[in-house]
């Protein structure tokens, strides 16, 4: 079969959606949102001042009060923060910005494997792309890091963190180790933390902790409140950065949805910034990997160590290298969709992700679908 272009992600979820079964393949919880949150969106539907264009930099309460949530890692007021249409925005946003004050030739760096964002935005603006490997630990050797950023001329870096789709959390130290290879080589950090609620046994360091001019930080509450379609995300970064990032953000998202903005900041505002939601879903996340981790294992496969996020991102078992040609038999066969491996590295084609923020009955199905696959 030919394979298709674009993200593989798309495809195989697509596939799903049209002819049944269990999607695995995207990053969508299976956990419905607080029912709070729910109940405050209900409230809000009538307001009319509510269905019309947000401020440009975002609904000034939720802006205060991520300022007030963030100030626990530096310091911070709105000045330094963007409400965007997701993180997906987020990301986006910051690297066009980069693209304005950055002088050709230079190249983008992330590391295998990577989310399917990072290589797709530099081949956009014809701009070299580099895949990093890491140890089999998925730990960093910045010795030969730091000879790959001097020679490919590396200026925008973009990591993950608990990552998608290997879950590696950055340390401290790694971090500490990048931001100074940063100062001296002059690169920029895109850090993206969707998932830093989502951990599994660690909190995940937060890089704010440095207040570097040169890091932007982009989060969503897309993943922390099962709420992908709303498409509400932040950008915090330097002032400097952030009032030429508003400008060009006035001329390409304008705003995010003033309704959802208003429900997140009610919610947040009254419920300890949703602490009690996050634990249960981290709870989930956690108990699901487990058990698809073991059924994994069991049948062959070899799992990378994973320190949070939303995936499993497993190598097939010995005698199969064709993640894709895997991927379509184990839809037409016993209907789970996974996403093959070559959608985030080039070399990582015997690979598989899946999604496991499901909640553990759904684990439970698919993994026995993929027994009777085997």
């Amino acid at each position: 079969m030919k394979k298709p272009k674009g993200s593989l992600i798309s495809y195989f979820s697509g596939m799903v959606t049209m002819g049944g079964g269990i999607n695995l393949a995207q990053g969508k919880p299976g956990f419905s949102p607080p029912q709070e949150l729910l109940d405050i969106l209900r409230e809000k539907i009538d307001d009319p001042a509510l269905h019309q264009y947000a401020p440009g930099n975002g609904d000034f309460e939720l802006l205060e009060l991520l300022a007030k949530k963030l100030s626990q890692y530096t310091t911070s007021d709105t000045g330094n923060l963007l409400i965007v249409q997701g993180a997906t925005e987020g990301i986006s946003l910051s690297f066009l910005y980069l693209t304005t004050i950055l002088k050709k030739p230079y190249s983008v760096l992330s590391f295998d494997p990577v989310y399917e964002s990072y290589p797709k935005l530099p081949e956009i603006f014809d701009i070299p792309f580099v895949y990093f490997d890491m140890e089999a630990n998925l730990a960093v050797d910045f010795t030969k890091l730091e000879r790959v950023i001097n020679e490919k001329k590396v200026m925008i870096v973009f990591i993950a963190s608990p990552g998608n789709p290997s879950g590696k959390a950055w340390t401290r130290d790694e971090m500490k180790a990048l931001v100074n290879l940063s100062k001296k080589y002059g690169f920029y950090i895109l850090f993206d933390a969707v998932y830093e609620d989502i951990y599994f046994d660690h909190v995940p360091f937060n890089p704010l902790t440095f207040n570097y001019e040169k890091l932007f930080f982009i989060n969503s509450f897309s993943k922390m409140l099962s709420i992908t379609g709303w498409r509400i995300g932040y950008i915090f970064t330097h002032k400097d950065h952030m009032v030429n990032l508003r400008d060009i953000h006035d001329y390409t998202g304008l705003s995010a949805v003033p309704i959802f903005q208003r429900a997140i900041f009610e919610y947040l505002n009254r419920s300890n910034f949703g602490k009690g939601y996050i634990e249960c879903a981290r709870e989930k996340c956690k108990s699901s990997f487990a058990f698809m981790k073991k059924t994994l294992e069991e049948s062959g496969f070899s799992t990378a160590e994973i320190h949070g996020g939303y995936f499993l991102w497993a190598r097939l078992p010995a005698g199969r290298e064709d993640a894709f040609t895997f991927a379509l038999d184990l839809y037409k066969k016993v209907k789970v969709g996974v996403v093959p491996g070559e959608n985030f590295s080039l070399t990582k084609k015997n690979y598989i992700r899946l999604n496991i923020a499901q909640e553990m009955a759904t684990i439970r199905d698919a993994a026995e679908r993929i027994k009777k696959f085997f």
